[in-house]
């Protein structure tokens, strides 16, 4: 069953789908994996991971400002901004761009697609398996495809009059 995970307004994350389980890491595994991808691990940056890659979530940078915040601890924003972007550079999260305005960074780091469900917030992850391509675009010249990602986005059907 497919339990979703909401981006509330309050920031609180109810529930998560996972298409890959994945272990629960610890304070210091996070460090370890942060030191072999080559970034060290400060106290903030540290905490920005921890929240994120504890376990398998999707969440906003404003979720995680706010998690930190509510936590007592003093991070600022751009500081929560640049450690997302480096912990995506190295591949230890993926950004979702949502949409021009909004991005989600997922720690499910195996290939997987999403269902958004633009009413709600919702973000489902789909399996890679459960998508099929039937034809894909040839690539320009010199380039070669790192990765596919799909969102789908959803919407609730109208109501028919009866």
């Amino acid at each position: 069953m497919l339990t979703p995970i909401v981006l509330q307004p309050d920031f609180r994350v109810t529930s998560l789908y996972q298409a890959y389980p994945q272990p629960s890491l610890s304070r210091q595994a996070i460090a370890e994996e942060l030191q072999a991808h080559g970034l060290k691990p400060t106290g903030q940056r540290l905490r920005v991971a921890e929240i994120l890659m504890r376990a398998p979530t999707h969440m906003t940078a404003d979720q995680i400002l706010a998690v930190v915040r509510q936590s007592g601890d003093r991070v600022s924003k751009a500081t929560v901004y640049n450690t997302l972007k480096v912990l995506a550079e190295t591949g230890l999260v993926r950004q979702i761009h949502l949409d021009p305005e909004r991005s989600v960074y997922d720690s499910t780091r195996a290939p997987h697609h999403h269902f958004h469900d633009l009413d709600t917030g919702e973000l489902l992850d789909i399996p890679p398996q459960d998508i099929a391509f039937s034809r894909f675009p040839e690539l320009p010249e010199g380039m070669e495809a790192e990765s596919v990602e799909v969102v789908i986005r959803l919407r609730k059907k109208p109501l028919k009059a009866r």
